[in-house]
């Protein structure tokens, strides 16, 4: 990741904003396509701040067509996670 001079920092507002469109797509979309789709515009630096930050958590995947989510919410993913880590 590239450390560069972050002018505005996100709002959790504009965090859940991304975070539910991204959701939503049923599909990996492009950052023009994102966007697009969000309800109110935002700065592309603040989004390219939100989605490093999604990547790094391990919520999405940043690829060459586009932003996808990949974190599971389910309860039987949860309970699976819990079970593997406490037999090791």
């Amino acid at each position: 990741m590239q450390k560069t001079m972050v002018l505005h920092y996100p709002r959790l507002d504009t965090m859940l904003m991304v975070e539910n469109t991204l959701k939503n797509a049923r599909l990996a979309i492009s950052k023009n396509e994102l966007m697009r789709r969000l309800p109110k515009q935002i700065m592309r630096q603040t989004l390219n701040v939100i989605l490093n930050y999604l990547e790094c958590k391990g919520m999405i995947m940043l690829g060459e067509k586009g932003v996808l989510w990949i974190h599971n919410e389910s309860p039987k993913m949860k309970k699976l996670l819990e079970k593997s880590v406490d037999a090791s």
